[in-house]
């Protein structure tokens, strides 16, 4: 037996145990004041004894932040869904000051939106809670957790070195998840989604923002980061818990020396990964590992193929460029496709629509070997980590 094999091996007989004991607590959930319509799609909820997990792989858009709720570009994004019927379904992200109003306060409003036009297409929607901000500006937290007890809530970071005092727009924020109140009141909104849209027979999937933190501006302690991650791993746990029937995701690319706690602990819990880049020669995420350094983050997808989902995103970035340093090739879609089907092996793929590409996306998938499938083309056998699929 190779030594691929033999961590699969090892990994399944881990999740068999686990999964036994999941399943008998998987049906808890609370009650939670949220502002949003009481009928949201009109489908018939997923039986309450179902222990299958949705499942149906392939291609779906990965709609733009600013874009969730512009009526002009939704508009073509469902013409050409309705169109299309390689794509699947959507991805929307929302930031988590947008869905929680005050402690226990949630407008989920533009999901219902959304889910309730999609069942009637019978296409599926996945929805990420993102709990890192790309822009200064960005309302990421919701104002209550910037109190002394949550620290602020959230710390700042920049990717691009020193930040000059009169552009604002050149950092972000990431969650204080380190803080035990930070984790516990982001635990709180996963169980009210959960709630929510778990047995919605057409909402696919919830997941997390990359685990990259970004180069804090003051730097963080050893317990800081420790404890960021070891909550993290808590967070993705109880997400577990409350989505019993739905797949839940954890984008992975940075730090390399983090990666394998992640990794293993979403294998053991029947968890999803996925990458927000799909970039064929970045270094960085493609390094084989070596006694000095760990593997990147793509070689984790490869050796748990077959095992939990695998579901990259396609952003902006890599339709410009296979590396992030720019110091690669402009490819095309199909190759970026090649790479993600054949070497990170997906079951899902997320192509953020981006209007300068949207054309090059919507002709591949209009290729045989996008509509000769249901997944499109890519890996759809059911993943061990799973008791069964649900792919009616």
């Amino acid at each position: 037996m190779n030594k691929e094999n033999f961590m699969k091996l090892n990994i399944f007989s881990s999740i068999i145990s686990r999964q036994k004991h999941a399943i008998s607590i998987a049906a808890l959930f609370v009650k939670c004041m949220i502002i949003a319509p009481l009928g949201i799609a009109q489908a018939a909820p997923l039986p309450p004894e179902t222990t299958g997990i949705k499942w149906h792989p392939g291609h779906y858009y990965t709609i733009q932040n600013w874009a969730n709720d512009d009526p002009i570009y939704m508009a073509k994004v469902y013409t050409e869904l309705g169109a299309t019927p390689a794509l699947r379904g959507m991805q929307l992200r929302y930031l988590w000051g947008w869905l929680e109003k005050s402690p226990g306060v949630y407008d989920f409003s533009s999901i219902d939106k959304h889910l309730a036009k999609l069942t009637a297409m019978n296409k599926r929607l996945v929805i990420q809670v993102q709990t890192k901000s790309f822009n200064a500006n960005w309302k990421l937290i919701p104002d209550y957790l910037k109190a002394p007890q949550y620290e602020g809530g959230a710390f700042k970071y920049s990717d691009f070195g020193p930040i000059p005092s009169n552009d604002g727009s050149r950092y972000g924020h990431n969650i204080k998840l380190w803080n035990p109140n930070v984790r516990d009141r982001l635990i709180a909104l996963f169980k009210a989604l959960g709630e929510r849209y778990n047995s919605h027979p057409n909402f696919e999937g919830i997941g997390m923002i990359e685990t990259a933190m970004g180069q804090a501006i003051t730097p963080l302690t050893t317990p800081q980061l420790d404890g960021w991650f070891n909550n993290l791993i808590i967070v993705q746990q109880n997400m577990r818990t409350f989505f019993p029937n739905t797949m839940t995701i954890q984008e992975i690319n940075y730090p390399r020396n983090n990666l394998k706690q992640i990794t293993s602990a979403m294998a053991e819990m029947g968890g999803a990964l996925g990458c927000p880049d799909v970039y064929p020669d970045e270094p960085g995420l493609n390094f084989p590992g070596n006694p000095y350094s760990p593997q990147g983050a793509y070689r984790y997808f490869s050796q748990l193929t077959g095992v939990v989902p695998i579901a990259p995103t396609v952003e902006k970035v890599n339709y410009l460029n296979t590396r992030g340093d720019k110091l690669g090739h402009v490819p095309t879609v199909q190759e970026l496709l090649v790479f993600a089907r054949n070497d990170l092996k997906s079951n899902y793929i997320f192509w953020q629509r981006v209007p300068e590409y949207v054309d090059q996306v919507l002709a591949v998938m209009s290729w045989k070997r996008q509509t000769s499938t249901p997944s499109g083309g890519l890996l759809s056998i059911c993943p061990s980590a799973y008791p069964s699929c649900i792919s009616d």
